[in-house]
């Protein structure tokens, strides 16, 4: 059997993951922290029991040369997400973690014969815009002033007129948050430094992930999470600007069979691919759905709030992963009914997100519009 070393594997992509791998008859070894938010400090249920449990963190060298020994293929999801302001956080296991798993392969574990990074989408920031003016263009992130007036829409950089949200495939990386800016390096480690080392790697950024195991104590894990619980509880979701951002959701399903194809396809090395839903769907649309799944009449509640470092419109071209011959597979409603389906049954299924906002707004990262 290939032994595989999944780091972040008790996390929501890597446990998945590690499912697939272990149903491929891979021997499966798992490196996790288990630290909150994403998790409560003890291994989760669903993880097997078969797969080997190293509790330890990815910054650090002994441990790490633990986990590599006799590895062969490395799935490393080990991250830090958030919207607080923790930047030497997400540099420190983000870039220097996944500097440091190079760093030994390199060095002592040559017989690594593959790395699979996860990136993000949130690399690209703002994402691909057109202008009827001039033509591609990739702004930057919104200024303050514009959306403390409550001015959401993103204008060319050039001449300031409106443009029109594209399709942002892999030619440019424009982050603009701590998180985007830690994805980058984690991505030009495995496309950029991972050749001169001859160690096969390929980096995904995923879009906007939906499904079950995401945790409810993490503000990262996203807006079906968010308005699940909310709706569940009787409260009113909870919509950030207008509600009208476009976004690209895509499936644990879809994503895991991407993670699963550079074992098969060697041509990848080397190369980032978005992996995304291939639909837009505007953050109201998707209140909508949980609320049909959820057979709850709520109006959202849009009080003009915003969160610092947020994308106006972004969604992911998946041509280049679709010559691969992958596909999207799961619609957005059968993603949504089996989250819904699942999140309600969890025994730790509970509304945190007026706590989550409330230490937002505390560390300045949730902002409302200036009355007029």
């Amino acid at each position: 059997m290939t032994r595989v070393l999944v780091t972040g594997g008790a996390g929501f992509i890597g446990s998945h993951t590690v499912d697939a791998l272990l149903a491929r008859g891979h021997d499966v070894r798992v490196l996790d922290l288990l630290l909150p938010p994403v998790h409560d400090g003890t291994v989760p249920a669903y993880l097997p029991r078969e797969i080997e449990l190293i509790r330890g963190d990815v910054r650090d060298g002994p441990t790490m040369r633990r986990a590599l020994q006799d590895v062969e293929i490395v799935y490393h999801f080990a991250a830090y997400q958030d919207y607080l302001p923790d930047f030497s956080t997400f540099f420190t296991t983000n870039a220097a973690g996944t500097a440091l798993l190079y760093e030994l392969i390199a060095a002592e574990f040559r017989k690594v014969e593959l790395v699979v990074v996860a990136s993000s989408q949130a690399v690209y920031g703002e994402g691909r815009y057109d202008c009827p003016a001039h033509g591609t263009v990739y702004p930057g992130p919104r200024p303050e002033e514009q959306l403390a007036l409550g001015r959401w829409e993103q204008t060319c950089p050039v001449c300031g007129g409106g443009v029109a949200p594209g399709w942002t495939d892999e030619a440019v990386m424009h982050p603009h948050n701590p998180y985007g800016l830690s994805k980058r390096d984690q991505d030009d480690l495995a496309t950029l430094l991972a050749p001169r080392y001859r160690i096969p790697s390929v980096a995904f950024r995923y879009s906007i992930v939906q499904g079950t195991r995401q945790s409810f104590r993490n503000a990262y894990s996203g807006a079906l999470r968010s308005f699940t619980v909310q709706l569940a509880s009787d409260a009113p979701p909870l919509v950030y600007e207008d509600g009208r951002q476009l976004r690209d959701y895509v499936s644990i399903k879809d994503v895991v069979r991407a993670n699963l194809l550079p074992l098969e396809r060697p041509e990848m090395a080397y190369r980032a691919f978005n992996v995304g839903g291939h639909r837009s769907v505007t953050v109201l649309e998707l209140v909508r759905e949980v609320a049909q799944v959820a057979g709850v009449t709520r109006e959202p509640l849009v009080p003009g709030l915003y969160r610092v470092g947020d994308t106006r419109h972004i969604r992911s071209d998946v041509g280049a992963l679709e010559g691969l011959g992958w596909s999207v597979r799961e619609s957005l409603a059968d993603t949504v009914r089996e989250y819904v389906t699942w999140a309600v049954a969890e025994p730790g299924f509970r509304n945190e997100a007026a706590g989550a906002h409330e230490r937002m707004r505390a560390l300045g990262v949730l902002r409302s519009v200036r009355a007029t």
